[in-house]
């Protein structure tokens, strides 16, 4: 089965609804092992996209905040900071539907072939039972630190930038 296409756009004040809907996708089974009621679910997990999404904003006030797209639906969401020597990769997910498509590899790829034009390095945080995982090694990411939720990754620099 070939990769659906996808675009990226920019995260606009009407998308709040559906980055909140895909944050509750990416915590549902571990919600499932709590022994809340739906209510509660559902305002623990308003707090928490809240919290996160207002800690990204403040700490990565220069990121990229992109909704994924396939024909025009919002599927995901991409979290990107590029500086002159680094490529932070903040978040990416995907609706657990257009999740196993390659999608998440078509879009790494993308990144980091632009990165090693620019000659920058990559990196980004992970758990270490996320599937994603396999992925960003394969990708040449490695271990670089961890702070006993995430693993730190890096991708070193691949290729110098041309001079212009």
């Amino acid at each position: 089965m070939p990769t659906p296409v996808v675009s990226l756009r920019p995260c606009v004040a009407a998308d709040q609804g559906f980055l909140r809907a895909l944050y509750a996708s990416t915590r549902a089974e571990e919600m499932a092992h709590t022994p809340w009621d739906t209510a509660a679910i559902e305002t623990f997990l308003t707090q928490q996209f809240q919290a996160q999404h207002d800690y990204y904003q403040a700490h990565f006030a220069d990121g990229q905040f992109l909704v994924i797209e396939a024909a025009g639906q919002p599927i995901g969401r991409a979290y990107l900071l590029w500086t002159d020597s680094h490529l932070q990769i903040i978040d990416t997910a995907l609706l657990p539907d257009w999740q196993g498509q390659g999608i998440g590899s078509q879009l790494m790829t993308e990144w980091l072939v632009q990165a090693d034009a620019q000659g920058l390095s990559a990196g980004l945080h992970v758990t270490a039972h996320n599937p994603a995982l396999r992925l960003y090694q394969r990708n040449g990411f490695q271990e670089v630190g961890e702070n006993g939720v995430y693993l730190k990754m890096r991708r070193p620099a691949l290729a110098t930038a041309t001079p212009a």
